[in-house]
């Protein structure tokens, strides 16, 4: 369904949102921006308030500015998070001068290798604010790209020293050969650190057209598998699925020259994620009741997690039957947004 048909409603909740910090707790994502759009996205911009006066609790105030961030001081920025604010400036002020996407096409080979800041939500509110704004420009669609944007820059992470192991013919047997990390290790940043090994896939791909397929068929891999494989846990392994869509969703605002690089990213990221949280042993998974895309996306808004509702997302964008099910399974597995 398209953004563009939301009443303004969507855009108020961006400007209500820009108020607030992307993080809450020290490093933990807020996540309302790309909730709001993902429910706008479906035809629920009607509940977009709603959900954040639900959520508003989770909220800080928007960081403290530091010094502005310009074409030749940039680098020494990067990845520092005490530069959000200056880096979002930034981006407000480069994108008041310049198209969209052509901010995006120069910034994307910047901040690709560091996708794994965040926990992966920096380029997954990045691929929302792209998707909002393919639906229709306004200032507040463009301001969130500004966020989006000022979020990645300040949290890149790069993923360093892998050994490469072979992998699959398949995503999905690529997914099945990647290694889980050592037992104890917990918290997000840790966890990653601890990645040492990962398969290798589609590394012979050059053709923008097949890189394309080939992210494709990762999306659809990793949203199949968490309906056996959620269970490991709920929350971090939605990201499988909801980082390398958040790519793929953002090809068709880039060069094609970008492309193939943008799948070998999504790929090691969904592979990392794997390694970190996917459980000993899969379930045999099968849902209660047969559901059609739009019930999915009302019970994911019912139970109002804002993870649920982003798997969602990503399994309508699918939109096949074993996609609906892992949807409904991350309903079943998690916590609601009330509890």
């Amino acid at each position: 369904m398209n953004t563009t048909d939301t009443d303004g409603q969507l855009e108020e909740a961006l400007e209500r949102l820009h108020l607030a910090g992307p993080e809450q707790e020290g490093w933990l994502t807020n996540h309302a921006p790309m909730v709001v759009e993902a429910l706008a996205a479906h035809g629920h911009a009607g509940a977009v308030h709603r959900w954040v006066d639900q959520y508003s609790g989770r909220l800080e105030d928007f960081p403290d500015r530091l010094a502005p961030v310009t074409d030749d001081n940039w680098p020494e920025a990067l990845g520092d998070p005490r530069r959000i604010a200056d880096w979002t400036d930034h981006f407000s002020r480069t994108l008041a001068d310049r198209p969209w996407r052509d901010v995006l096409a120069e910034w994307w080979p910047r901040l690709l290798p560091g996708m794994y800041g965040g926990a992966t939500h920096v380029v997954i509110r990045l691929g929302h604010a792209v998707r909002a704004l393919e639906s229709g420009e306004s200032a507040p669609r463009r301001a969130e790209l500004a966020h989006a944007l000022g979020y990645w820059a300040a949290r890149h992470q790069p993923l360093t020293g892998i050994a490469e192991l072979r992998g699959g013919v398949s995503a999905w047997e690529s997914l099945e050969a990647v290694p889980a990390i050592t037992p104890g290790v917990t918290g997000f940043r840790k966890r990653l650190a601890a990645v040492h090994r990962l398969p290798v896939w589609a590394e012979d791909i050059t053709d923008p057209d097949t890189a394309r397929e080939r992210l494709t068929e990762l999306v659809r891999a990793t949203t199949h598998r968490y309906a056996t494989h959620g269970h490991g846990e709920p929350t971090m392994l939605v990201h499988a699925a909801t980082a390398p869509n958040a790519v793929l969703r953002t090809l068709d605002s880039l060069p094609p020259e970008l492309w193939v690089p943008s799948l070998r990213a999504a790929w090691t990221a969904a592979a990392a994620v794997t390694a970190m949280y996917a459980p000993k042993e899969p379930v045999d998974y099968r849902p209660a009741a047969r559901l059609t895309a739009e019930e999915v996306m009302e019970r994911a808004l019912a139970h109002g997690d804002e993870h649920v509702i982003k798997l969602a997302d990503t399994a309508l964008d699918v939109g096949d039957e074993l996609a609906l099910a892992a949807a409904q399974r991350a309903i079943e597995i998690s916590d609601p947004l009330d509890s």
